[in-house]
């Protein structure tokens, strides 16, 4: 391979892998151990490898962080409906039952865990199974967010060891951590590394909002690991192991992991409201760039420039102007456009905070109201509605999303294994117009669809903001 050839990496999001087709799964039935004992000593780190730095003369304690934190992960067996790829034979694509696995990490003893929302996407059956093999619990989804890949999951279970939470703000590069999960099976697994980066936006999460501000880790992580725990030497959470950086599929040096701060401040809307508090400023704003320096004149790298503002939004009353640079969110410094989403994933709509603005040579201090998707400040609810007729979940677009897009409405349509699956439209793609009527209420929309009589022509965007027609008729 010459250093001129462009090696494309894909990111893995561990159970979409492992799930995505009856063959994947065969893959990973074949790496189950029939014993158990030879494989997993053989796939895992041992504490031979790790004692050298844990023995009484000082060190990192590996075997300590260890017997803290694997009580607190456990085991997610996953049963989904998945259509398959349509053929001559079944111009439809036939739908089937497909098995799946990950992991999670319990927080509470009373039975909240956390995980990925693609680990328990479309899920009919969740089994949970604690660490000891000994128990395994019925989990019930309490809610998911798409934008930030996280899930929480409730099982009617007492008295549970639960990880603690640490700062994850604090978390130095270089610092050693532990990777905890279940790996192709091979269950309560530990592997170790260090930090290698953090505030990385690696465009995994395809979501119009997307919350990416990944811990990069050297510690070997695999598919299965998706959901499992990241800590610190103190055996305390310090992230959400999420994906790989791979050409193979398989670890090759570098994983993500969401940050436990980011983690706490999700699971806690989900479990208070059942739907993510998002706080937005009302701009667009990206990364700067060598190119983008280039063009604005600058020689600072640093902060996230402010392409555009809303007209009357928060961003605009607060004094922001396109062209802007954006140094600190909350007296915080953001160097990425994954920092500032993170800075901004912390808040709640109606809160209040500074920016500092570079503008010219100066350095402003701003104050802006953060509102919610639809440009209010009040707390919102879930507009999730499933429509049983169509087999999906449907939810209005919001004023923000329309304003993006320049459309007058808009249904988002997610996990589908239903009637509406036969597109075989991305999860989370926004239907604009159907039949050239557009629709901002799920019940209207699904009527709509059903009065249709089998024949629709479809605009739509995609979750990269691309745009899509599909057109059907004979009957669905």
């Amino acid at each position: 391979m010459t250093k001129q050839k462009v090696v494309k990496y894909f990111l893995l999001a561990f159970l979409s892998f492992c799930a995505g087709t009856p063959g994947a799964f065969s893959f990973h039935k074949v790496l189950e151990p029939n014993s158990g004992n030879e494989l997993l000593h053989n796939n895992s780190t041992s504490e031979a490898m790790l004692s050298p730095m844990a023995g009484p003369g000082g060190g990192v304690n590996f075997v300590k962080a260890s017997e803290i934190a694997r009580p607190c992960v456990v085991y997610i067996k996953v049963q989904s409906e998945q259509r398959m790829q349509p053929s001559f034979w079944d111009p439809f694509g036939m739908v089937g039952q497909v098995s799946s696995s990950g992991s999670g990490v319990i927080i509470s003893s009373d039975g909240y865990i956390v995980t990925n929302s693609h680990v328990v996407k479309n899920a009919e059956k969740i089994q949970v199974i604690l660490n000891n093999n000994k128990k395994s619990f019925t989990g019930k989804v309490v809610g998911f967010d798409a934008s930030s890949d996280l899930a929480l999951v409730k099982i009617e279970a007492e008295g549970l060891p639960h990880i603690i939470f640490a700062n994850s703000d604090e978390l130095p590069i270089g610092d050693w951590v532990l990777a905890v999960g279940n790996p192709f099976n091979l269950t309560s697994s530990v592997t170790a590394g260090i930090v290698s980066a953090k505030g990385r936006n690696i465009n995994l999460v395809h979501n119009q909002f997307p919350i990416e501000s990944f811990i990069q880790t050297d510690a070997a992580i695999n598919p299965g690991n998706s959901g499992g725990a990241l800590v610190n030497v103190d055996g305390n959470l310090v992230g959400i192991n999420t994906a790989i950086m791979s050409e193979t599929g398989s670890y090759a040096g570098y994983g993500f992991a969401i940050p436990s701060n980011i983690v706490k401040k999700i699971v806690g809307d989900l479990k208070d409201f059942g739907y993510v508090q998002r706080a937005f400023l009302e701009a667009n704003v990206v990364d700067i760039d060598e190119n983008l320096a280039a063009t604005i004149k600058t020689d600072n790298v640093n902060g996230v420039f402010v392409k555009s503002v809303i007209e009357d939004g928060n961003a605009d009353k607060a004094g922001l102007k396109a062209g802007d640079i954006i140094l600190k969110v909350n007296n915080n410094v953001v160097e990425t456009l994954g920092q500032f989403q993170e800075q901004l994933a912390y808040e709640r709509p109606g809160d209040k905070i500074p920016l500092a603005v570079k503008r010219g040579n100066n350095v402003e201090e701003l104050k802006v109201t953060l509102t919610n998707m639809n440009g209010t400040l009040g707390l919102e609810k879930s507009t999730l509605y499933h429509s049983d007729y169509l087999g999906a979940d449907l939810s209005p677009i919001s004023k923000i999303e329309m304003q993006k897009y320049g459309v007058s409405g808009g249904i988002r349509i997610s996990n589908q294994n239903g009637r509406i699956s036969r597109f075989n439209f991305q999860d989370g793609f926004i239907i604009t117009s159907l039949n050239n009527q557009s629709f901002t209420d799920p019940k209207e929309f699904e009527r709509a669809f059903e009065n249709a009589g089998g024949n629709v022509s479809i605009q739509g965007i995609n979750a990269d903001g691309g745009k899509a027609s599909y057109f059907f008729s004979g009957g669905y």
